[in-house]
C-alpha cells in the first residue's frame, strides 16, 4: 500500500514525460497485488480484468510517446522528453492528432470514461476497500490529471478537434453510471458506478475549456476524493460486522448504530453534491462552464443530478432506516472510538471545502488559466444574457 502511495505522488509531481508514463506502468503493480492477493472471491478476474485494460492503455501510450520523442527530434535536432520543451512544440495539427488519441485512451481508461470503464466495478468490489479507496480516490485521479496536463497541454490542437466528442461520452458516462447504480444489489459496486458518474462530470468541465468548467472539474477531483473514500470506508465497517456486500442483507443500521448511520447519510449527501457540502461547487461550476460551450450536454448532465439523488437516498433509506433486519442485529454494534475518528477529519473537510471553497478555487484558477492560454481557448459569452440590439425602422 505505501509503494502505492508513493508512486502515485511522484506521478503526480514527475516533469519528464518519460519518467511519468514509468511510473504510471509502475502504479499496476502494487494495484494489482493487492487486489489480486487481499480481494474477494473473484479477485483473480477481478486483477487481471484491471491489468489487462490498464497495459492496453499503456502500451498505446508507450506509441504516442516514441512518436513524439522522434517529432521532437525532427523540429529541434534533439530528441526530449522535458515536458516544458515539449509543451512548447509545434507539431502538425495530423500528427497531434494520433499523439492525442494515444495519450487519451490510456487516461481514459484510467479516468474512467465510459466505454472504457468496465474493469473498475469489478475492481473496486473484489478488492478491500482500503484498496478501493486508493483505486477510486487517488489513482483514477491520475487519468483526469493526465488529460489535463498532457493532452491539453501537449497536443492543444488535437484537444479542440475531439472536445466536443469527449463530452459527449462524458455525458454518456454521467447518465449510464447513474442508472447502472440505482440497479445495485452490491453496496462495492453501487459505489463503484456513482464515481463513473462523477468522473463524467470532471471531464466534462475539463473539455468544455471555459475558466468555470476547468477550475470546477479540478475542485471536483478533490472533492470526490473525499466523499467517495468515506464511502468505500464506511462500507467496509459495514461489510466487516455483516460479513455481506449484498444491500438487501442490511436494514435498520439506525436504530443500532446511528453514528454509523449518519455517516452513511453525511458521505452519501456529499456525493448528491448537496450544498455546503464538498461536491457542490464543484460540480455547480462544471456545469456553469459547460453550459456556456455545450448547452444542451450540460443540461441532460443537470437531468442526471436527480439519478443521483436516487441512488444516493435509495443506498440510504434501505440501509439505515426501518427496523433492524438481515445481519442488523444488536451484536452489530456503533462505531467504536477509533473508528469515529477515522470519519471524522474526512467529514470536517467535506463540510470545509463546501462552506469555504475558495480556499481551493483561488489556488487552482491561475493554473487553469494558463492551461486554456495554451489551448487558445476563450470562455465564450453567455448569448442569452446579452441585451438585444435594438433595431430602428427606417422610412424612406
Amino acid at each position: 500500500m505505501l509503494v502505492l502511495q508513493s508512486m502515485i505522488i511522484w506521478v503526480f509531481s514527475a516533469l519528464d514525460v518519460f519518467l511519468f508514463y514509468l511510473l504510471f506502468e509502475a502504479m499496476l503493480i502494487p494495484a494489482y497485488l493487492l487486489i489480486g492477493r487481499f480481494g474477494g472471491a473473484q479477485r483473480s478476474y477481478a486483477a487481471m480484468k484491471f491489468l489487462l485494460y490498464s497495459l492496453f492503455g499503456g502500451l498505446i501510450m508507450l506509441a504516442a510517446l516514441i512518436g513524439l520523442y522522434v517529432a521532437s527530434q525532427t523540429l529541434l535536432g534533439n530528441g526530449t522528453f522535458d515536458f516544458q520543451t515539449l509543451s512548447s512544440l509545434q507539431i502538425n495539427t495530423g500528427l497531434q492528432n494520433w499523439l492525442f488519441l494515444g495519450f487519451f485512451l490510456a487516461f481514459a481508461i484510467k479516468a474512467p470514461l465510459w466505454p472504457l470503464h468496465t474493469w473498475l466495478p469489478d475492481a473496486a468490489s473484489e478488492a478491500t476497500p482500503g484498496t478501493a479507496v486508493m483505486l477510486v480516490a487517488l489513482m483514477d485521479k491520475v487519468g483526469t490529471f493526465g488529460m489535463i496536463r498532457y493532452c491539453l497541454q501537449l497536443f492543444p490542437d488535437a484537444s479542440r478537434t475531439f472536445a466536443f466528442t469527449i463530452c459527449i461520452l462524458a455525458v454518456v458516462s454521467i447518465v449510464y453510471g447513474a442508472l447502472v447504480a440505482i440497479g445495485q444489489t452490491d453496496i462495492m459496486r453501487l459505489i463503484s458506478y456513482t464515481s463513473v458518474s462523477h468522473f463524467g462530470f470532471i471531464i466534462i468541465g475539463i473539455f468544455a475549456f471555459t475558466t468555470q468548467g476547468q477550475t470546477g472539474s479540478v475542485f471536483y477531483m478533490v472533492a470526490h476524493g473525499f466523499s467517495t473514500a468515506a464511502l468505500f470506508l464506511i462500507a467496509g465497517v459495514m461489510m466487516a460486522r455483516g460479513k455481506s456486500r449484498n444491500i438487501a442483507d442490511y436494514g435498520g443500521v439506525f436504530k443500532v448504530a446511528p453514528l454509523l448511520a449518519g455517516f452513511v447519510l453525511i458521505a452519501g449527501l456529499s456525493g448528491l453534491a448537496l450544498p455546503g457540502m464538498a461536491s457542490f461547487p464543484g460540480e455547480f461550476l462544471v456545469l456553469v462552464g459547460s453550459f456556456l460551450r455545450y448547452p444542451v450536454l450540460a443540461i441532460i448532465a443537470t437531468v442526471a443530478i436527480v439519478l443521483s439523488a436516487v441512488y444516493i437516498l435509495w443506498l440510504y433509506q434501505r440501509v439505515a432506516t426501518g427496523e433492524p433486519r438481515g445481519v442488523v442485529t444488536e451484536k452489530f454494534g456503533d462505531l467504536r472510538s477509533r473508528e469515529v475518528w477515522v470519519f471524522v477529519p474526512i467529514v470536517a473537510v467535506m463540510i470545509a471545502l463546501g462552506v469555504y471553497p475558495q480556499a481551493v478555487t483561488r489556488v487552482i484558477e491561475p493554473a487553469v488559466q494558463s492551461t486554456l492560454d495554451r489551448v487558445g481557448a476563450v470562455n465564450p459569452e453567455p448569448t442569452a444574457l446579452k441585451p438585444a440590439e435594438s433595431t430602428k425602422e427606417t422610412t424612406p
